[in-house]
């Protein structure tokens, strides 16, 4: 969970443009992004890394837009019983998910509502969103160790950090912003690693703010537990 910083992978900027806007790169954003949306399970970690950060240069990329579509999806769920669901409930579930994931491709969140796909008996298309959920939430583990502001995880959207969270039984509080890029999120209950005691976990929203409109006032998107709704183990 806590990756050290001598085989971080930061995110540069520079590198990040001219590999996915370079069409005899191997990091093509076009090529990347096809690959992703077809389930292509021989991405590397390195293709993960130029995927995720190269859609901050996409014109897709409107983090300070509301995903009606994510909320509608998130309500949907709480709605299912997911021990006894039905087949409506989840073909409804699916079809709300793939909507929202046009606006936020690599949500976390998102990619783990779509093992519903395996109470259907798809278990094809629940392994995929299984492997880019966990191959998404590494990506920005290794960008930093999340311990400093100078040692940030990086994040496309506010959610993924608390997605990230979640998804290690994290239980936070209220963010809070500490530079014009970085924001805190303390935990409810400290934790011990063999880094020490740690209280909160620091992430660089600087993509997000880059194209903030003059005035606009962050919203907070609405907490979410994994627990809840845990994908299936895969060995």
């Amino acid at each position: 969970f806590l990756p050290l910083m001598a085989t971080a992978k930061i995110p540069v900027e520079e590198d990040i443009i001219r590999q996915t806007l370079d069409s005899e790169s191997p990091y093509y954003y076009p090529n990347l992004m096809l690959r992703y949306q077809s389930g292509d399970d021989s991405m590397t970690e390195e293709d993960y890394h130029y995927l995720y950060y190269g859609y901050a240069y996409q014109d897709a990329y409107k983090p300070l837009n509301a995903n009606s579509d994510m909320d509608k999806a998130i309500l949907i769920a709480q709605t299912v019983d997911f021990e006894n669901p039905t087949h409506e409930s989840l073909e409804k579930l699916i079809a709300a998910v793939n909507d929202a994931l046009v606006q936020d491709p690599f949500s976390p969140k998102l990619l783990n509502l779509a093992f519903a796909y395996g109470a259907l008996g798809d278990s094809k298309n629940e392994q995929i969103n299984y492997n880019r959920m966990n191959s998404i939430l590494a990506t920005i583990e290794d960008s930093g160790n999340g311990l400093k502001e100078g040692s940030a995880w990086h994040i496309l959207m506010f959610g993924h950090a608390l997605d990230l969270l979640a998804a290690h039984d994290r239980h936070y509080g209220k963010a809070r912003v500490v530079s014009r890029s970085v924001e805190y999120v303390p935990l409810l209950e400290p934790v011990r690693t063999e880094e020490g005691r740690i209280k909160g976990y620091y992430f660089d929203y600087s993509r997000i703010y880059r194209n903030k409109p003059d005035g606009y006032v962050f919203k907070r998107p609405r907490t979410w537990q994994f627990n809840n709704l845990r994908p299936r183990e895969y060995k």
